[in-house]
């Protein structure tokens, strides 16, 4: 079936329809990763976007079970060069055509994603539209520029969990973490448990002193979608446990926690999305290879060099990849530790998280 994307600055591209039939909007962006299509459909931090990936050939492993980051494909729209009907792996169970029709998501291929984003990256990302069938290019176009920004809109009530739960826990967990849920992924909450953690996942909306009646070791800030100014509620929160608890913050975490040092943010032209970031540990000078997906950054200079130190840095761009309070035990990264889908580099940080909840609990029962 005939299908297209079209760009709120009018750029048009034709293809095929290789998902849902239908219309569907969002702000388009790209990801750089090889592979990890289903982490990256599965992603909440996807919310309202149309993501194109670079690499030409899409599917060719399949999609199972397993490989899920949340549970249900959360992209507005799905764009590639070639989507593999054949998938050839041990673990796959179906193709990922029919994966995006069974989850009703827009999907277009025959596309020159290589124009694509060599265009997102001159232009910036923009709100854009996938549709399939018969569709009027002028009309669509209208649709578009009328269609929300993603400045501002709070996405993280579409993604975040209805009420509170527990993560499967290990018999010999050590510590208690609240996870403030804004659209967290699974393997963050497997790599807490794997570092001994027993994790309760909490609504964005939770309370303080909901969390704190769970009596946690730690608060861990989860990554999730949209701009952290669109979330007030959850930077209010976070900073009542300021003094109180250890905080580890990803992605969006770390934006919020930058908001809560009293700092702002802003949008990145394009943003980073892929498994191939590098990015410089400024007290080491180690160079770690990141995934990441964000579209919005902290504003060092916003920050209080006195209070707040930045810790990393993305060695493509110069932005801010880390955070850390000079006093209290707080900390965060831009990018995504439980590499899903992406490198391992640094998943060192789940352990750094755990030592500080160990040395706040000796300090706080001396």
């Amino acid at each position: 079936m005939r299908a297209c994307l079209v760009l709120e600055d009018g750029t048009f591209f034709e293809g095929a329809s290789c998902g849902a039939e239908g219309t569907s909007f969002g702000e388009i962006v790209f990801n750089t990763s090889m592979t990890g299509y289903q982490e990256v459909l599965t992603d909440p931090s996807y919310r309202g976007q149309i993501v194109t990936m670079t690499y030409p050939l899409i599917g060719n492993y399949g999609v199972n079970a397993e490989d899920v980051e949340s549970n249900r494909v959360q992209v507005a729209g799905f764009v590639v060069r070639e989507c593999c009907r054949h998938p050839s792996n041990w673990r796959a169970t179906g193709t990922l055509g029919d994966y995006l029709r069974g989850s009703d998501v827009v999907a277009v291929e025959g596309v020159d994603t290589r124009a694509l984003t060599k265009h997102i990256r001159t232009a910036g990302a923009m709100r854009a539209a996938v549709a399939t069938g018969d569709f009027d290019l002028d009309d669509l176009v209208d649709q578009v520029r009328a269609s929300p920004p993603l400045a501002g809109r709070d996405l993280v009530r579409e993604v975040t969990c209805p009420e509170a739960y527990d993560w499967p826990a290990p018999e010999d967990a050590r510590f208690r973490v609240a996870a403030i849920d804004c659209g967290i992924k699974h393997n963050i909450l497997r790599l807490l448990a794997a570092h001994g953690c027993a994790v309760r996942v909490f609504p964005a909306s939770a309370s303080a002193e909901e969390i704190l009646a769970f009596e946690p070791d730690g608060l861990f800030l989860s990554n999730g979608p949209g701009d952290p100014a669109g979330v007030p509620y959850v930077v209010g929160t976070v900073r009542a446990f300021f003094g109180k608890l250890p905080i580890f913050g990803i992605c969006l975490g770390h934006q919020m926690l930058g908001l809560a040092f009293g700092g702002k943010t802003y949008k990145l032209k394009f943003g980073h999305r892929g498994g191939n970031q590098p990015v410089r540990d400024e007290s080491t000078g180690r160079v770690s290879i990141t995934s990441q997906n964000h579209g919005f950054c902290v504003n060092a200079d916003s920050l209080d060099a006195g209070e707040v130190e930045v810790t990393h840095l993305n060695l493509n761009d110069g932005t801010v990849e880390g955070l850390r309070h000079r006093e209290l035990p707080v900390f965060s990264v831009q990018y995504h530790p439980e590499a899903a889908p992406g490198p391992h580099d640094a998943r060192y940080l789940f352990k750094r998280f755990t030592d500080m909840m160990g040395r706040f609990r000796e300090r706080r029962s001396a």
